[in-house]
């Protein structure tokens, strides 16, 4: 298949094109602001656009990073094979002019644009991108968006030095897709090379149309404009170099102090916009850009090998306790949605289960009943001597996070339920993970493909929430290989049902992107993930 297929084709042929090219058509939710800063006036080139964010992963390196706040700097480090439209889902060319894939989806056969380079002066070639996806998976802990989207390769083979071919043990639908994302965004053959925790303190040599030209952890990144940039994705509006002259990324934890910078002008843009941010920034000098994340919705993930909550009893009654809309209606910005399954409503082949996501305390009471849970003289439960006690795990990269979190311990300690906050570090969310040290651990991932399932969930990959060998495997597995887009569709709606109806973890809130951005500051544009791109971005 090319990146334009011929209409000729067979119905098989045509029904693997749909899949491969389609996504669902992410709809853009705002206060009253489209998804794009204020277009008006002549685009110019030059200035500088400094955006605060709330926390730093502790990484530079995009194929290790998976927190928005610094995805938002380093993917403009990095350009990436294929590009996906935000409105319609379709795969476009980037790096690669177009490719093939065969019938069974086992073979991905890259074309690449000639006369790429990375910031090093090195040439892009099929070697190139073998260097970098033979180099994944011996990343680690943080990779592991970048390792789901691997798993199973066979082999990554040169053809000739502009064509590179994937081939996979078994069908593998979701790759095309995964092309598409920062987390396979390709970088130097000398930057993959380094350890991973050079790549992280030293940054990516990517492609891009920004460089990396200093990196203060929990401080600043600061990207400057790569001069003679000329391959950008068939996405961007504008060919070649980027406008903005330089990016700075500053690190400021607290809520109130971003909206604040930017309502005085220190700052141009801020990320993760609150509800109670809202008000303060309508009005003025300044648009609120909003847009809805696909992939998993922010969930309490269960560590289902602790004693308790091996009991589906006990983790259905956590599921019942939690009020979502209650939730959504004190916490998070005006357009979020309540959580309706694990997957949210902007992703491929979503199911609405939102009967099975209910708020009903009473039912969550008789569950911990049959399960032996008594109530004690503090209203919190025990059996064996032991409390019903939850610790949960939580990172501050968004200011949502803390108050979401304390509304459940009160929802859930309703029900009996002793729920205990334990913050970490950003930095620490993937060794929290890998660790398996927490009872639930609050999070999201975003990805605008349903097999973001499978990288969470399937017991045959890394299996951080310790689930135990069921059905719902065999299904994740299916789902990935099938070519067929309505087999694919009922396979991911099994596999939504099993996830939400064994509460393997607990859904909750979907996440919707929102940011605020000074009037000046125009084309600020999402990309299909939620994530933003700058290269069309200018000030004037």
């Amino acid at each position: 298949m090319t990146a334009h297929p011929d209409s000729r084709r067979g119905p098989r042929w045509s029904a693997l094109t749909a899949l491969l090219t389609t996504s669902a058509l992410l709809t853009a939710c705002s206060s009253g602001a489209s998804a794009s800063s204020d277009g008006g006036g002549q685009a110019r080139s030059g200035g500088a656009l400094t955006f605060a964010v709330g926390s730093d992963a502790g990484c530079s390196d995009p194929q290790q990073v998976g927190s928005n706040d610094t995805i938002y700097s380093v993917r403009q480090l990095v350009d990436s094979l294929t590009d996906q439209d935000p409105r319609t889902g379709r795969i476009v060319p980037w790096l690669a002019k177009s490719w093939d894939v065969s019938a069974d989806a086992t073979t991905f056969t890259f074309h690449l644009r000639p006369g790429v380079t990375f910031s090093d002066g090195t040439p892009l070639t099929a070697q190139t991108v073998k260097d970098n996806f033979d180099a994944v998976p011996r990343l680690g802990a943080l990779a592991t968006l970048a390792q789901g989207y691997l798993s199973g390769v066979r082999t990554t083979s040169v053809v000739d030095p502009l064509t590179v071919r994937v081939t996979f043990k078994q069908p593998n639908a979701q790759f095309l897709q995964a092309t598409s994302t920062f987390s396979l965004g390709i970088e130097s053959s000398a930057s993959v090379k380094r350890t991973p925790q050079q790549r992280c303190s030293q940054g990516a040599v990517g492609s891009g149309p920004f460089t990396l030209k200093q990196y203060v952890q929990n401080r600043s990144i600061t990207l400057v404009r790569r001069a003679g940039y000329a391959w950008g994705s068939a996405l961007w509006n504008k060919k070649g170099e980027a406008y903005l002259d330089r990016l700075v990324f500053k690190v400021v934890p607290e809520a109130g102090v971003r909206t604040g910078s930017l309502q005085s002008g220190q700052v141009d843009a801020i990320g993760s916009v609150g509800r109670a941010d809202e008000a303060a920034l309508k009005g003025g000098q300044v648009n609120l850009l909003g847009r809805a994340n696909p992939g998993n919705v922010f969930n309490l993930g269960l560590n289902n090998s602790r004693p308790a909550l091996k009991d589906a009893n006990v983790r259905q009654a956590i599921l019942f306790a939690i009020d979502r809309q209650q939730i959504v209606d004190a916490v998070f910005p005006t357009g979020t949605r309540p959580a309706t399954s694990i997957l949210a409503h902007t992703t491929p082949d979503y199911a609405n289960l939102g009967k099975d996501l209910s708020h009903n305390e009473a039912k969550a009471k008789s569950l911990l009943d049959a399960a032996g849970w008594r109530t004690g003289g503090d209203g919190i439960r025990t059996k064996g001597g032991a409390r019903l006690s939850l610790a949960v795990t939580w990172f501050a990269n968004a200011a949502t996070n803390q108050p979401a979190l304390e509304l459940i311990q009160q929802q859930l300690k309703a029900v009996g339920v002793d729920v205990v906050l334990r913050e970490r570090q950003i930095s620490q969310f993937a060794t929290t993970l890998q660790s398996g040290d927490f009872d639930a651990v609050w999070g999201n991932v975003t990805r605008a493909d349903p097999d973001i399932l499978r990288s969470s969930y399937s017991t045959r990959l890394t299996n951080f929430y310790h689930l135990p060998a069921s059905p719902l495997d065999s299904l994740l597995t299916r789902q990935a290989a099938t070519t067929d887009p309505a087999e694919r569709s009922e396979l991911v709606a099994q596999a939504q049902r099993l996830i939400v109806r064994n509460a393997y973890v607990v859904p909750v809130v979907e996440l919707q992107t929102q940011l605020g951005a000074a009037k000046k500051v125009h084309d600020l544009d999402f990309e299909a993930s939620s994530r933003i791109q700058l290269h069309d971005t200018w000030i004037g």
